[in-house]
């Protein structure tokens, strides 16, 4: 577990490294130490939104633990802010309006139970993000994309199923292999502003954003 100053580093981690990336001079003071937990490899994202409407700008980051998590946090920035293929690159200029959120991720393990009913029974809507996969293609959602779509777990499954560009009842076929993670998620309330938790919570239809990674 990463406690509020580790979250608020992991969240100026992501931002040095796509300010430097781009050319410019990060205004955040930078830490003088990192602890232990940012040697150790984790699976991380890191998610782009526009302020203040909170639209996604960019999403990538590493599933599994291939890399100390201060080298993951970096690199899935950079890779969120330039090689998102549903967006342009994001521009130094746009850095001041855009949030940064980082999700530090648990292994992610086989969902427990055996047939589709099981299968999503196992799934807690808030705590759980899904990796979907089957015949070489392969999708993930992060644990608040369903509680911010006002998602069921049924729903969740589809969604991650059409990210991974299978029919969105894919996920009750024999064949699909499904996974479930937690995070921890960190994120500025604006840009260049305070770090606080994340707390997965349910949208009302009219607020809800539209689909991330």
């Amino acid at each position: 577990m990463l406690g509020a100053e580790e979250g608020a580093t992991a969240v100026r981690l992501a931002r040095r490294a796509v300010t430097e990336t781009l050319g410019g001079t990060d205004r955040s003071d930078p830490p003088t130490r990192l602890s232990p937990a940012f040697e150790r490899p984790r699976g991380a994202f890191v998610t782009l939104k526009r302020y203040p409407d909170g639209l996604l700008r960019g999403c990538i980051g590493y599933p599994m633990p291939v890399l100390p998590l201060r080298s993951a946090i970096a690199r899935a920035a950079v890779s969120a802010a330039l090689d998102d293929p549903r967006f342009p690159a994001v521009t130094i200029a746009e850095l001041e309006r855009l949030t940064f959120e980082v999700s530090v991720l648990t292994v992610p393990a086989p969902v427990d139970g055996t047939g589709p009913e099981a299968i999503a029974r196992s799934i807690r809507v808030g705590r759980d993000g899904l990796v979907v996969e089957m015949d070489g293609r392969s999708g993930l959602l992060l644990p608040q994309v369903a509680p911010e779509q006002g998602w069921t777990a049924e729903e969740f499954l589809d969604g991650t199923c059409e990210k991974a560009g299978l029919a969105a009842g894919a996920w009750r076929f024999p064949g699909v292999r499904v996974r479930r993670f937690e995070a921890e998620v960190f994120s500025e309330r604006e840009p260049f502003g305070p770090v606080a938790p994340v707390r997965a919570e349910a949208r009302p239809a009219s607020e809800r954003p539209a689909p991330r990674s």
